[in-house]
């Protein structure tokens, strides 16, 4: 198996102080949280911004000075999210992609999300697709439900994207898919030939759909964004926390660990 790239998802936009005292929220808080993820082996930040009021944001400034101290120290790949929070429009959510970070998310679909529905239409995909190829930013396709899969093949199909394609399966989101074992494998079998995969198991689905995938050859996604507790009843106490122990794991059922630098090889970035 290829060595596992493990993403930290550090802060989000749904989390607050209520659900973890320990949630990073000012631009250097989530620097520190993003170099001491690197530290403990996250090769990916999939980075969230918040103001200074602790509320999302998509502004550029806020992203450029929280990658900027990243940079400073670190060498893991920024991967900034393009959905923000729902409810906001596109124009806002593209702020970040004319910082050129390696990576963005792309997600191909609309999906109810708890009480709420995350809208992207196919007009609004294709225009975010368009937006990261002229930026030269690698999308990771982000998945809640097998049609999402289908839609990014599609813009394939019209050249909007690009073979081999990185893949974000997010299973167990209120109003998406379940996260089982069998939706993990439905999904992954459903992916184009050579695609990587990384999943992302919201709550307590995160450690075992985590260990699913470190043992199909997949990569893993934790951290605040995802879940916040370490085990049942028991808050993280940092997302580094989240990272040590995939790591951990990793390396008792025999996988190495991707470093930056060869997650980038891994994914094709910087060609």
């Amino acid at each position: 198996m290829n060595k596992l790239v493990i993403t930290a998802a550090i802060v989000g936009a749904e989390v607050s102080r209520q659900d973890n005292p320990n949630l990073p929220l000012n631009p250097e808080e989530i620097a520190q949280a993003a170099i001491a993820a690197g530290e403990a082996g996250a090769a990916i930040i999939h980075l969230h911004a918040r103001d200074s009021n602790g509320t999302p944001t998509q502004s550029k400034e806020v992203f450029r000075r929280t990658m900027d101290l990243i940079k400073r120290y670190s060498k893991v790949i920024l991967q900034v999210s393009t959905g923000g929070t729902v409810g906001m429009t596109l124009a806002e959510r593209l702020q970040p992609i004319s910082l050129r970070p390696e990576m963005a998310t792309l997600t191909t679909g609309s999906v109810n999300f708890g009480q709420a529905v995350f809208c992207n239409s196919p007009e609004d995909i294709r225009s975010l697709a368009l937006e990261l190829a002229a930026y030269g930013v690698k999308p990771e396709v982000e998945v809640f439900e097998v049609g999402m899969i289908n839609n990014a093949w599609e813009l394939v199909q019209k050249g909007v994207l690009q073979l081999p394609l990185h893949f974000d399966l997010v299973l167990g989101v209120p109003g998406g898919i379940p996260a089982t074992a069998k939706n993990l494998l439905h999904l992954v079998e459903s992916l184009p030939k050579d695609s990587s995969w990384s999943v992302a198991g919201i709550g307590r689905h995160e450690l075992p759909l985590s260990i699913l995938a470190i043992s199909m050859g997949g990569h893993v996604r934790v951290g605040f964004e995802d879940n916040v507790y370490y085990a049942k009843g028991e808050l993280a106490q940092s997302n580094a926390q989240l990272v040590q122990r995939i790591a951990r794991l990793a390396k008792e059922m025999g996988r190495e660990v991707a470093s930056p630098d060869e997650a980038r090889q891994l994914l094709g970035l910087g060609h």
